[in-house]
């Protein structure tokens, strides 16, 4: 990638707040992906907002795609280093930002870069082609699939129980359209970058949550903190948030909101499509794996030996029992399943849209999305601390949305994006 250099305007305001005199770098990159030609950037400009500590930065694209995945680092050295804080990135900035023209990103300096000083600002703007899989075996219907996402494919499966007799979870089969699903589970480090951001746009009661380490699943998060988190992250990188009160966006509060399910958000998996999911494309096994057995060297699960589907040393993972609780693993520490999806048993359970009910159960149903209100919601999927019983794909857990627990976490799922090229 050659950077491109283009002058800023120059602005000067007290040392204790900001001054810039600043020269931009542009850095254009492509993914692998069909038929793409590189992203094209010009244009580019920043100025601080008079008056605030606010620097906004605008910049044309073209591509052949019609979202590009842009971001920004920004260095005080003149591009020896880029170590400046930018957790208060908003605009047009993040996966599936449309191409155009005036397309812009507001840095918040007073809140990342308070009484800092450098006469050598620099901005390097990196913009990417999304990827493309072909659908179908038809190249011109494509869907655009961002790096940590997989695409779950429409269709029909065998949802539920068709092997253990669990009455919570009868067989039944399920028509699901086609979505975007996280490859892994939210990791603190990704939560806290977005709650940062949230914190300086109106989201003022997310929890600060918990995690053994950064790249491990934040835990103690709650349904409501959870979906909140989802809108925000979705404002962050330029998304229609999903989750509404009164037509406005929900930020803060307790009040069940409405889901705008034509979004293309972040939000919930609903409970059908988490255990879709979590088949990886086969019907009627225990475990994502494609088998009917589980250990250790598939799941981060607490082995009491006493199901017999468990094989391998008892007791937790015997990799991550070290130190206090919890015994959770590095998101991904586990082969993926057939959809490419890490972890989807096992670590934490995983919070769903769904109010816990049985109304997902209709056999034939298209889309379920569970009950309309209830007391609890879904998470699926086990823990660290679980048993084998609770790995089972068609296992359901129900807990009140205001609770925030030591083995519960979340992954993202969004609506997937067509795309037709035109050949």
């Amino acid at each position: 990638m050659h950077p491109v250099s283009n002058s800023l305007m120059t602005s000067t305001s007290p040392r204790s707040s900001f001054r810039w005199i600043a020269a931009l770098a542009v850095a254009i990159g492509l993914s692998p992906s069909l038929f793409a030609a590189a992203p094209v950037v010009s244009n580019v400009n920043g100025v601080q907002r008079a008056g605030t500590k606010l620097v906004d930065i605008t910049y044309d694209v073209t591509a052949d795609t019609p979202t590009v995945a842009v971001s920004l680092r920004i260095s005080s050295d003149d591009g020896a280093t880029y170590s400046v804080p930018t957790t208060t990135l908003s605009g047009a900035v993040g996966a599936y930002v449309a191409v155009g023209s005036g397309k812009l990103i507001t840095w918040n300096a007073g809140t990342d870069w308070l009484g800092n000083y450098s006469n050598q600002m620099r901005f390097e703007v990196t913009v990417t082609a999304e990827d493309w899989v072909v659908r179908d075996g038809i190249p011109a219907d494509m869907v655009l699939i961002p790096a940590d996402m997989a695409l779950i494919p429409a269709g029909s499966f065998t949802m539920g129980d068709s092997l253990d007799g669990d009455s919570n979870a009868p067989p039944v089969s399920v028509n699901v359209s086609a979505f975007l699903m996280g490859k892994h589970e939210v990791t603190k480090d990704l939560w806290d970058n977005v709650r940062t951001w949230g914190a300086a746009n109106g989201y003022t009661d997310l929890r600060t949550g918990s995690s053994k380490a950064t790249n491990h699943p934040v835990r103690m998060v709650s349904w409501w903190d959870v979906i909140k988190w989802c809108n925000a992250r979705s404002q962050k990188e330029g998304l229609t948030p999903v989750y509404t009160l009164s037509g406005a966006v929900m930020k803060t509060g307790t009040t069940a909101p409405v889901a705008n399910w034509s979004a293309n958000g972040y939000r919930l998996p609903t409970e059908a499509e988490w255990e879709k999911a979590a088949c990886g494309g086969v019907s009627g096994k225990r475990f994502p794996w494609r088998t009917d057995t589980i250990s250790h060297s598939q799941a981060n699960f607490n082995n009491h030996g006493g199901e017999a589907y468990q094989t391998g040393t008892t007791g937790y993972h015997p990799s991550y029992a070290t130190g206090s609780t919890p015994y959770t693993s590095p998101v991904g520490a586990f082969a993926a399943n057939g959809y490419g999806l890490h972890d989807m048993v096992g670590n934490v359970r995983e919070w769903c849209w769904d109010w816990y009910g049985a109304s997902t159960y209709v056999n034939g149903a298209m889309d379920p999305r569970g009950a309309a209100s209830g007391s609890d919601r879904v998470a699926r999927g086990g823990s660290w601390n679980d048993a084998a019983n609770f790995s089972r794909v068609a296992n359901r857990y129900k807990t009140n949305p205001s609770n925030s627990i030591i083995g519960i976490g979340f992954r993202v799922a969004r609506n997937s994006v067509p795309y037709t090229h035109g050949l």
